[in-house]
């Protein structure tokens, strides 16, 4: 059992019982308690437990047990890009999210910054077209959510097609985060579906601020269908393993870098 299995273990298993006790944990996962501590600890800074002594008890966020943990790779360095980027909002803003493991980096960033969950009603509005997101962020009260219309793709829980626009032709967004398969200093940032590209394409068009969050492994790489021109991104938030020579190249071309 890798460690997003256990995570989606332990919240199984609270969701049952109410409260948990690490020893008794550590016996059922055949881990140490020095393991299970450590991820009641990571659950707790989620907001998605209450830590007690010597274990846990349900939070009083409503959301459905258990939720489940994706693995991804580049995890650490994502979810340094998520916080970077949930630090650029601010109160009353609208927000939108594409899909894709880094924007729901972004999006959990987003639902338990202080400042934000612990206002009085929506303290901002967050639009996107991916399912995941959505599940995640739909049980958080400060947060009002917009998700648009589509079709489903399985492999990236994102909606496109023509349902989809007809939201985003209707609304205007402070600031778009896209995640993407592909950015390129020359030819911008890419998808390798034609579908979600386009969708994501709309959804920088509505925004005031486009930005690209990327990690390193995606700088310089490319894809099948474009999303927008490096023109059409403002900023790119990317991991510190960013070689010099690819962040002058987008700062070359009018793209504020910041490494994280």
């Amino acid at each position: 059992m890798d460690r997003y299995e256990r995570l989606s273990a332990l919240l199984g298993i609270l969701g049952q019982r109410g409260k948990v006790d690490v020893d008794h944990l550590a016996g059922e996962l055949d881990v140490s308690a020095a393991t299970i501590r450590r991820d009641l600890d990571h659950l707790a800074e989620q907001q998605l437990l209450t830590r007690t002594r010597g274990g846990a008890v349900v939070t009083n966020v409503a959301y459905d047990l258990p939720l489940r943990y994706k693995t991804a790779r580049h995890a650490t360095e994502k979810e340094r890009i998520g916080k970077a980027a949930a630090a650029l909002v601010t109160r009353g803003a609208v927000v939108g999210l594409n899909g894709g493991t880094t924007t729901t980096e972004i999006a959990r960033a987003l639902a338990i910054r202080p400042d934000f969950s612990q206002a009085e009603g929506p303290a901002l509005t967050v639009v996107t077209n991916a399912l995941n997101i959505a599940n995640e962020l739909a049980v958080r009260p400060h947060v009002k959510l917009v998700v648009t219309g589509g079709v489903a793709r399985p492999q990236s829980f994102e909606l496109s097609g023509p349902l989809a626009t007809r939201i985003l032709d209707e609304i205007t967004l402070d600031i778009a985060f896209l995640g993407v398969d592909a950015v390129d200093p020359e030819h911008g940032a890419h998808a390798h579906h034609e579908g979600e590209a386009g969708i994501n394409r709309l959804m920088a068009d509505r925004a005031r601020k486009v930005v690209v969050a990327a990690d390193s492994s995606k700088l310089g790489q490319h894809a099948f269908a474009r999303i927008c021109p490096v023109s059409g991104m403002h900023l790119l938030i990317t991991d510190a393993a960013a070689t010099a020579a690819s962040v002058a190249a987008f700062e070359a071309e009018g793209v504020e870098v910041r490494t994280v």
